[in-house]
């Protein structure tokens, strides 16, 4: 499998070119080290602190709706709870602030990740990244990783005003990107968000998955095991 008239390649963020709540799970340990902190101010345990942080994202995806990214707001959620509680607003910034503190402390670049991105660039390809969420916390990710200045343009949930798999989310890459959105990659570990969601759209989806089961369960999906595995599939030169 070749995909010889690609032009750009576009990256999902989150949980492709880093591990945000799988492997290392950073998302995980930087939520648990802000309950350490904030669930003392709620007199709370830990436990409780993160049953309510789960239960204000959930309010918040209802209340936005499944389509907006307005529901990452950080500072909504834990301001949700501090007004539930009776406690002063000015919590919810010192707790963003540590969450984000903390996550960007633990994550690392995916194996492969800045080698994949160099391969295409080397090949002639553009190279975007496609994700969910706002675009200041995505710019931040990919300069702590260490890829930003590999990337050609970002395509953020905040700018298409709509999350992945919706349409206009693709209309804004395929913009970004100039050529024809059959001539566009995008890879993701996301089934349904990253793969079914861009070939919806007329553009190339390539799943990013490790589970050697899973992929044997989609045979008609194109995918790879690693990051590295993708450089086989891209030309060799444009």
């Amino acid at each position: 499998m070749l995909f010889s008239d690609i032009r750009t390649v576009v990256f999902d963020l989150d949980d492709t070119l880093y591990a945000f709540d799988g492997g290392a799970a950073p998302n995980a340990d930087a939520l648990r080290a802000l309950a350490a902190v904030a669930a003392p101010a709620l007199g709370v345990s830990e436990d409780e602190f993160l049953a309510e942080v789960a239960a204000s994202l959930r309010a918040q995806k209802e209340r936005v709706g499944p389509d907006s990214p307005g529901y990452h707001s950080r500072a909504v959620r834990y301001a949700r709870i501090l007004e539930a509680h009776g406690l002063p607003l000015r919590l919810s910034l010192e707790w963003t602030e540590r969450y984000w503190r903390e996550l960007f402390a633990r994550i690392r670049p995916a194996p492969g990740a800045a080698d994949v991105l160099r391969a295409c660039r080397a090949r002639g390809l553009r190279v975007g990244i496609g994700t969910d969420m706002s675009a200041i916390e995505q710019f931040r990710k990919l300069e702590t990783l260490g890829l930003l200045d590999l990337v050609d343009f970002v395509a953020t949930s905040e700018e298409a005003g709509v999350e992945k798999p919706h349409p206009a989310f693709f209309d804004l890459v395929v913009e970004k990107a100039g050529c024809a959105p059959g001539e566009i990659l995008f890879v993701g570990d996301n089934l349904r968000k990253d793969v079914l969601g861009s070939t919806a759209a007329g553009l190339r989806g390539v799943w990013l998955q490790p589970d050697a089961s899973a992929r044997d369960a989609r045979p008609e999906t194109p995918s790879v095991a690693t990051l590295s595995d993708l450089a086989a599939l891209l030309p060799r030169s444009r």
